[in-house]
């Protein structure tokens, strides 16, 4: 077991590097006129959403952490925070979702590109991912449909004076609805989206050929490198899709698990480590955009020399 002062030190590093990566993202997006494309508005939502993780729910975590996963909040309060933790999951990869469609159409549509991601649709498409997201969090956990016995979780704790040691504030996956959200908001959108980039891939390889073909030596080059650009900001957004799998697929086949099984275990140090690594996935994207995509660093970079040229002022 960690010492606290150590486990302090890191939960508390990842919440500010969580915090400060995605406002970066969402400036960077913001005052940077290179980065003012329709792709990044659904960057910016992911970056959003990942923002309010870190602002709203993993302080909250890690106090509880903190505590070895005991709640002192109450029941409501409890239930409140779930919420925010399920729909900001379910928004990253409905997100994600949306980000690999706009990257097949840019890819394998170019010309009819512009008529067909419009910003309307995008605005539209995005009121939509943060609906769907509040539907399958806060119906679902206020309405009592994932418990065994279909009644509201932790209502009960709020019935005596004081909080009890041993309560655990977790997402009960206790029936077959359990079972659905998972493989529905979870596994299957991930196999459509691994689908769908290799799809953009498989578009993208024969797209430089046919280029390489029939463009004159004259215009070759611009037209390879406006197709190079999109082509890596697809691999910097499969980059993004790459990570989101790796520190999330842990955590949804562990409570898989447990909803098969039809039983909550309390908080140990493999559950513990397993929701973090799903929330280092936040701290995380911010990083992997400069590092695939020579825009995103441009911005970077302008940001942070103004910033150093301010203090030296």
């Amino acid at each position: 077991m960690f010492p606290t002062a150590l486990r302090w030190l890191v939960l508390v590093s990842l919440i500010i590097l969580t915090i400060v990566g995605n406002m970066l993202v969402c400036l960077a997006v913001g005052l940077s006129r290179r980065l003012w494309r329709i792709t990044n508005c659904f960057v910016v939502s992911l970056a959003v959403t990942d923002l309010l993780l870190g602002l709203l729910v993993m302080p909250i975590s890690a106090s509880v952490e903190l505590r070895s996963g005991h709640w002192p909040f109450g029941g409501t309060l409890c239930n409140i925070y779930i919420s925010l933790d399920v729909m900001l999951c379910a928004s990253s990869i409905l997100t994600l979702m949306a980000i690999s469609v706009d990257r097949y159409l840019a890819i394998s549509a170019p010309l009819s590109y512009s008529r067909r991601v419009t910003p309307v649709k995008v605005t539209l498409a995005m009121i939509a991912i943060w609906a769907l997201s509040l539907a399958v969090s806060v119906v679902p956990i206020h309405l009592g449909l994932n418990t065994a016995d279909y009644r509201v979780q932790h209502l009960d704790w709020d019935m005596g004076d004081e909080v009890k040691e041993g309560h655990y504030c977790q997402f009960e996956w206790m029936n077959n609805y359990a079972l659905i959200y998972a493989f529905g908001s979870f596994y299957m959108p991930l196999l459509l989206m691994c689908g769908m980039y290799l799809c953009i891939f498989r578009v993208a390889r024969e797209q430089v050929r046919r280029i390489r073909a029939a463009t004159p030596s004259f215009a070759r080059a611009a037209s390879t490198a406006a197709t190079a650009r999109e082509h890596k900001a697809t691999m910097s957004l499969a980059a993004v899709l790459g990570a989101f799998v790796i520190c999330w697929f842990p955590y949804f086949t562990l409570f898989t698990c447990n909803a098969i099984k039809k039983k909550t275990n309390p908080p140990n140090t493999l559950s513990s480590v397993i929701l973090w690594l799903g929330y280092f996935n936040s701290a995380l994207n911010p990083i992997l955009y400069p590092a695939f995509n020579r825009d995103f660093r441009k911005a970077y970079g302008e940001l942070l020399r103004c910033r150093s040229a301010l203090h030296g002022e």
